[in-house]
């Protein structure tokens, strides 16, 4: 069975917690397993953990996860220092080189990188260490073609974001590294709407003077989960739906309070007012389709921009003329109303575990 290591590391945080609840369910008196069936189930999940520790180094008990949090986060300061110690150590001796050893030496370290990230992945099973070789092998490129530009003169691009997105995706999904498939989707994001952009009459760096430029990025992004599949990195589709709403809802909330950096050639007020009901109608039409989707991370991100654009418009309705000690009180009932039509859904929608009879 071909599996992922969030998904083996998943199996494992369920075994976890059935053995506790079997033994609550034992101490209660619910259900008690005879000896023969009790070693038979831990055995049986004794050498799905043997071979997921083998093949993944997956955490076995929390314990391990916890020492696994600080291991990331080395990781990511480790990947942090040998950059920044790539990037002095270069401004430090660029000098002495010519134009030609310099070139030689921006091509080479990227691919020099990229060959030690994959042969790091391969033999390590935990991918801590690919992982922080994958992030120093990105910063190297994005830093080298940058220079590249600077030794030849080259005018500054939007076309740079297609290579500098395309090793990140690359190593994202080689190594399973989320933090680097967030900046392949913010590449992505920048290079579609510095195009759109241009394709608009504007210079490609003042893409983000109008908002509706990342309006394609954002159904580009929410398509790749349904279009691509992704069985061996199932923590990745979250990632592109949730990037892919907010490059949706927050130039919509941009736009609901300055519409003058809209396209539409309508009045201002009647600009930001639609994107005020376009904001209200799509983050309303997230929170459903993640509660039928059980998509928690659409639910989530729909409730918090309903939040966001109803406290703006209350801001615009009542802060001038409100005293504040009211207009707070009043954005408290609103939560509290949000948090009790919230209960009454999740009690509605979600009555029985899944597949218990009615």
């Amino acid at each position: 069975m071909n599996l992922s290591t969030q998904q083996a590391q998943q199996r494992a945080g369920q075994i976890q917690a059935f053995r506790h609840e079997l033994e609550t369910l034992e101490q209660e008196g619910a259900l008690t397993l005879d000896a023969a069936q009790r070693q038979r189930v831990f055995e049986h999940q004794r050498k799905l953990l043997d071979e997921y520790a083998h093949r993944f180094d997956i955490d076995r008990n929390e314990q391990a996860s916890q020492l696994s949090l600080g291991m990331r986060i080395a990781s990511l300061f480790g990947a942090l220092a040998l950059s920044a110690s790539m990037f002095f150590l270069f401004y430090q001796f660029w000098g002495n080189f010519t134009t030609t050893v310099q070139g030689m030496i921006l091509l080479a370290v990227p691919l020099l990188m990229l060959g030690l990230t994959l042969l790091v992945q391969r033999r390590d099973a935990s991918g801590y260490f690919a992982k922080l070789a994958a992030l120093v092998t990105f910063v190297c490129f994005v830093l080298n073609v940058t220079m590249l530009g600077q030794i030849f003169n080259i005018t500054p691009s939007d076309k740079a974001l297609l290579p500098w997105a395309a090793l990140a995706f690359l190593l994202a999904y080689a190594c399973d590294l989320r933090l680097l498939l967030v900046a392949g989707i913010l590449c992505v994001d920048a290079y579609v709407a510095a195009r759109v952009g241009t394709w608009g009459g504007g210079y490609w760096l003042s893409f983000g003077e109008r908002p509706e430029n990342f309006f394609p990025a954002a159904v580009l992004l929410l398509l790749m989960p349904a279009y691509v599949p992704h069985r061996a990195n199932a923590d990745f589709p979250p990632m592109y739906r949730i990037f892919g709403l907010l490059t949706v809802f927050l130039p919509m909330l941009v736009m609901s309070n300055w519409g003058a950096a809209s396209y539409l050639d309508w009045d201002t007020d009647v600009i930001e007012g639609f994107y005020q009901v376009a904001g209200f109608a799509g983050s309303a039409l997230a929170i459903w389709l993640g509660v039928r989707k059980q998509w928690s991370e659409v639910v989530n991100t729909g409730v918090t921009f309903f939040v966001i654009f109803l406290y703006t418009k209350l801001f615009d309705w009542w802060w001038e003329t409100m005293p504040k000690y009211l207009f707070f009180m009043v954005l408290g009932l609103v939560s509290v109303l949000i948090l009790v039509v919230l209960k009454r859904l999740r009690a509605t929608k979600f009555k029985r575990f899944p597949g218990e009879s009615s």
